[in-house]
């Protein structure tokens, strides 16, 4: 048994990861986002861990656990979560482990130790080297309709991936559209 390694994100329509605008709200409210919320709390209880960069994880752990009253905060607070970072030595948030050692080596230990969805989420840095050591089995976009016209995409620039088999295409009353695609 392995885990599947997902990596899930909030894109522009011009293929922007990075938030530089207000384009993407982790919280968004009203009725237009319930189908949504359905569709990542649904998700979210399908994954077994969650695997995130420093930064990233810095920044949840700054926000979510003062939101547990959302699906997506007790979500979190539940879930496995580990942290890649050479730098941090006390992740300072429940259920967190971080992963000292080379990233790389580092997920290739989590992909075969585990069982279920291992999701990856913002982390550029470290998603943008998981697609070019070619650990990635899913990719789950959740495009948002903005251009931003700058700021850091899905991979690096040069980077290319062609293994993409399409599994799932659904748009949400947000405008909001899932992209989801195999991986090699």
């Amino acid at each position: 048994m392995t885990h599947h390694l997902v990596v899930t994100q909030n894109i522009s329509l011009d293929g922007r990861i990075e938030f530089l605008d207000s384009w993407f709200d982790p919280s968004p409210q009203g009725q237009d986002v319930a189908d949504l919320h359905e569709e990542m709390d649904r998700q979210g209880d399908a994954c077994a861990a969650m695997l995130l960069g420093r930064k990233t994880f810095e920044e949840f752990r700054g926000y979510w656990p003062d939101h547990e009253d959302e699906l997506a905060g007790a979500s979190l607070a539940r879930l496995q979560k580990y942290v890649v970072s050479r730098t941090l030595r006390d992740p300072g948030w429940q259920n967190s482990t971080v992963l000292p050692g080379d990233p790389l080596d580092e997920v290739r230990g989590l992909k075969a130790s585990g069982d279920g969805d291992l999701v990856v989420t913002g982390s550029i840095t470290l998603t943008h080297a998981l697609f070019d050591a070619g650990l990635v089995d899913e990719l789950r976009l959740f495009v948002y309709p903005a251009v931003q016209g700058r700021g850091r995409g899905l991979t690096a620039d040069g980077s290319t991936i062609y293994d993409l088999t399409p599994v799932e295409s659904r748009a949400f009353r947000a405008g909001v559209t899932l992209l989801r695609y195999g991986v090699g």
